[in-house]
């Protein structure tokens, strides 16, 4: 049963910068898209960016030129780079891959941005 395993969150200063990683717990298996999603406190899950086959890459607004999203070249690995962080992106960041039509969730990685 192949797992989604996530690594990179901590505590950062406003302002500050953090990478994030995702990768499959088997080598051997890839996805077809990955992505990232958070969810803060009291909030409902939020979309952050994600990228697809063809290199396609989206953002949501509220991080479009702050954050940039990566993969390896066989999408077994997907990665988060945060720059300039703020308080309000303080959440758990998800990592989410696309099997065909199938989705697959990791656990979450605590991402917190003092003031």
């Amino acid at each position: 049963q192949v797992q989604l395993v996530e690594s990179g969150g901590g505590l950062v200063q406003n302002g500050g910068s953090l990478r994030l990683s995702c990768a499959a717990s088997s080598s051997a298996f890839s996805f077809t898209a990955m992505g990232w999603y958070r969810q803060a406190p009291g909030k409902q899950r939020e979309f952050v960016a994600n990228i697809a086959g063809g290199g396609t890459v989206n953002y949501a607004d509220s991080v479009r030129g702050r954050f940039t999203i990566s993969r390896d070249r066989t999408y077994k690995s997907v990665y988060l780079q945060m720059n300039n962080l703020k308080p309000d992106d303080t959440a758990v960041y998800i990592c989410k891959g696309y099997r065909g039509s199938l989705e697959y969730w990791g656990q979450g990685t605590q991402v917190t941005v003092s003031s």
